[in-house]
Parts: C-alpha cells; structure tokens; sequence
C-alpha cells in the first residue's frame, strides 16, 4: 500500500513537472523582467514594469494549461486546456498556476471522452464542422465551469495553504518544512512537492513584493553540497571516490538526485540534510532573502541569476550556512560509523535500502538488467535506440544518457541515445534504462524492457548493457 501510493505520488509529481518544465524559460523572463523593471528593481522603468502582472496573470497560467491539454489531447487538448484555463484565470484574483494544472489536462480529457464518442458519427464531408463546433461548445462549458467551481475552490484552498505557512513565517517555524522537503527528496517526491506548492505560492508573492522564499526552501543546493563534501573528505571506497564528481554536478549543475544513494546509503545521514536545510531556510528567513521566479535547475548559477538586487547577501549566506551545518553532521555520522565500507558497500547499502524508495519488491538490478537484455535479444534485433528516463526527463537522465553516449563514442559505436520523462519515452525505443525507483511507472508508461539501475554514472546494469552492445557491433 505505502509503495503504491508513493508510486502514485511521484505519478503526479512528473505530470506537474511536465507541465512546468517546458515553459520554466518563460518563467525565467518574467523573474527577469521582475527583478529588473519593478520600482525596487535593477533599472526600474514604470513601462516596462507593466508586463509584470499580465504576464503573470495570464501569460504563465496560460502556458501551462496549454501544455497540460497537449499532453493529454494533443493539438485539441492543448486549445481545450487554454479555454478551460481562461476560465480560472478570470474566476479567481490571485495568479492561478493550480486552476491551470487542474483544468489543463480535465479540459483535454474531456475533449478526447467526448471525440471518442462521436467520431464514427460524424457524416462524411462534416468533419471539420463538427470537430471545430464540438469543441468551441465543450470549450466553453469548460471555461464557464472553471469560472463558477474550479477558480473559487483553488483560492480557498490557495488561502488555507499560504496562512498555514505564512503562519508559520510569522512564529520562525518555517525551518521544519525541512522535516518534511528533505524525506521527500530523496524518495524522488520533489517535484510533487515543488510544482504543486511551492511554485505557486512563490510566484503568487514574487508577484507582490518581487521575491519569494518558497522558491528556495527545497531547492537550496547548500544541504547537499555539504554532505558530499564530508563523504569526499571522511567517506571511504567507492563512495568516497565518487562524491567529488557528485559535488560538481550536483552544486553547480543542479542534478539533486546525485546525492540521493548518499543519502540512502546511510539513512541517518537524512539528519545532517534536515539539519542543513532547516539552518539554511532560517539564515534566508533572518536576512529576507528570495528569488524572483523557482531555480530549475537548483543549481548555485540559478540561485544567483534569480536572486534580486539587495538579497545577494541573504542567499550566498543561506546556501553558505546549510552547507556548513550539512558538512559538519555528516562528517560526525561518518566518523562515529566503525564498519570499514567495502568497494562495494555504496552500491550494496542502496539495494539494502530500497525499501524505502522502490515500488514493491525489485529485483538486483543485475538481475533485471538480465531479463530485459534478453527479451530484446529474444526478437533477433540489434540494440538501436536507448531511452534513459527520469521523472522530468531533464535531469538524472539527461546526465546518464550524455555519459553512456560518450562511452559508446569512444568505443566507435553509433547508437541513439536519449533522455525523456518517463511517460514521454517513444514507442520505437528499444530499451528503457531508469532508476530502480521508478521501475513500476517505467513498465506501466512504456511497455518496453526496461533495465533499473542506482546510479546514472556508475553501475553494473549499464557496464552489462554496454558489453551487450559491444557483443551486437
């Protein structure tokens, strides 16, 4: 039950980044122009600043429920969606990114029900008739109803989320989000977390005082890089090896999930992460710190590309502070663990923890890697097209996709190999290559083998494909 609905969890967690995700350039020249043109901006200009509530009101809402739709519906989806949207953009007085990533794909779902059920009908000649008049009415009920419903419930439910975290602002308590972000992370719930609430109440107050701190309470690389560096310090084998590679793309490339098996591999270690995060949210709190749109990804350059005039000191200090505090309870962690590590412990201790990330009982990588080489070399077919997928599709696998890209290269073999969102991952893809964490939505999304694997650099089921392919050239 816990696994599936953890499943379930980071399900809806990749819809939300697939329909943030694409748009967060427009995002990034509204923080821009934010920052820049506001009367407490860089170069305050009164004409300029006009573009900043529009944009926010309806540019971005717009974009997602758009890109929502497409997802779902395709070309009418993405129409639907935009309708659907309007409506709740206009129903509601505050900037409406949750209406958006509610009626984007349910306007585009609608649509489709609805094109399902009359397309045999349509006599022959009336197609583009019916097809433009069916969803000009659908349209349209859909923009009404998330005018009267949708626009009025998520503002209500907007409100009760920000005055319980506005309260806890108010009594200093805002550092405990960290109990709560720094769990979820490493069970790859971030996004759910990011995308579903703190983007939209950062944007909401960016939107009325030019910053927000919700854009910085999970994404803070500060935690991360000072776990790492006690293990690059303290760590021992394979572990200790590989942190420095992990601290370069983790601080400032912005790949959270680098640090992930460091975390997993000493459960405890979630202490000095939640120790880290909590000191660098009260240290952006003291010194009224805040971004101006949400650093994707969190790298140190996203931080300081979005931070506005007069905060540079608040987040170089609250990065600073969580890395410190972070380095210093991880290093103690390591140095009171007795048992020598082994070469391989790093791998060996994420299998054993598995449980608290993978759905249901998996299988060794390995083993898994096995079965689904075999199923591809069962239809008598070279390996061609190679898909590594993540829940966005933009960061770990990117990383691993470049990496064995680059192995392949240098062995002279000429494979495509590409990174998508797990459900995004096309159909004439060959094998599918994903963290052992999302192994059941790899399956259910894609129909196609799939090999999970623990680490996107450096792991023995990649090392069995690569030999694989070596053997099919």
């Amino acid at each position: 039950m816990k696994t599936n609905m953890r499943a379930n969890v980071q399900a809806f967690g990749g819809h939300l980044t697939a329909m943030v995700l694409p748009n967060i350039g427009a995002f990034i020249a509204w923080g821009f122009i934010t920052a820049l043109f506001i009367p407490t901006g860089w170069m305050p200009n009164e004409a300029f600043g006009e573009l900043v509530g529009p944009m926010i009101t309806y540019l971005l809402p717009l974009l997602i429920g758009y890109t929502g739709g497409q997802i779902v519906g395709d070309k009418r989806g993405a129409v639907a969606g935009a309708i659907g949207t309007m409506g709740v953009i206009v129903g509601a007085d505050i900037p409406m990114f949750v209406g958006a990533m509610i009626m984007g794909p349910l306007s585009a779902w609608v649509v489709v029900q609805m094109d399902k059920r009359i397309q045999h009908r349509i006599p022959s000649g009336f197609e583009m008739v019916v097809n433009n008049f069916s969803l000009g009415i659908v349209g349209m009920l859909l923009c009404l109803f998330a005018y009267e419903i949708v626009g009025p419930a998520v503002t209500a439910a907007n409100l009760f989320v920000k005055s319980g975290i506005e309260a806890l602002v108010a009594t200093g308590f805002l550092p405990l989000l960290a109990i709560i972000n720094e769990p979820a992370k490493v069970l790859f719930l971030n996004n759910a977390i990011d995308q579903g609430i703190y983007y939209p109440l950062g944007l909401q107050a960016a939107a009325e005082t030019g910053k927000s701190i919700f854009f910085m309470v999970a994404s803070n690389p500060g935690p991360g890089l000072g776990m790492l560096l006690a293990y690059a310090m303290f760590g021992q084998g394979l572990s200790k090896r590989s942190a420095p590679s992990a601290i370069i793309i983790h601080f400032f490339g912005g790949i959270h999930e680098l640090y992930f098996p460091y975390v997993l591999m000493k459960p405890v270690m979630i202490l000095a992460m939640i120790a880290g995060a909590a000191t660098g949210i009260a240290t952006f709190n003291l010194f009224d710190a805040g971004l101006v749109a949400g650093p994707s990804p969190g790298s140190i350059f996203s931080y300081l590309a979005l931070t506005p005039k007069g905060s540079f000191i608040g987040t170089i200090a609250g990065v600073t502070s969580a890395a410190i505090v972070s380095f210093l309870v991880a290093s103690a962690i390591l140095k009171m663990s007795k048992s020598e590590e082994k070469e391989s412990d790093f791998e060996q201790s994420v299998t054993d923890m598995k449980d608290m990330k993978a759905e249901g009982a998996a299988k060794p990588a390995t083993a898994i890697a096995t079965n689904a080489l075999d199923t591809v070399n069962a239809q008598a077919k070279p390996i061609q097209f190679i898909a590594f997928a993540c829940d966005a599709g933009m960061g770990s696998s990117a990383m691993g996709a470049s990496t064995f890209k680059r192995k392949l290269t240098k062995a002279g073999i000429d494979i495509e190999v590409k990174n998508f969102a797990i459900e995004k991952v096309p159909s004439d893809a060959d094998i599918v290559v994903t963290h052992e964490s999302l192994e059941s939505r790899a399956v259910n999304a894609t129909g196609l083998p799939v090999i999970t694997i623990k680490n996107f650099l450096n792991d023995p089921a990649l090392d069995e494909l690569m030999v694989t392919i070596e053997q099919q050239a």
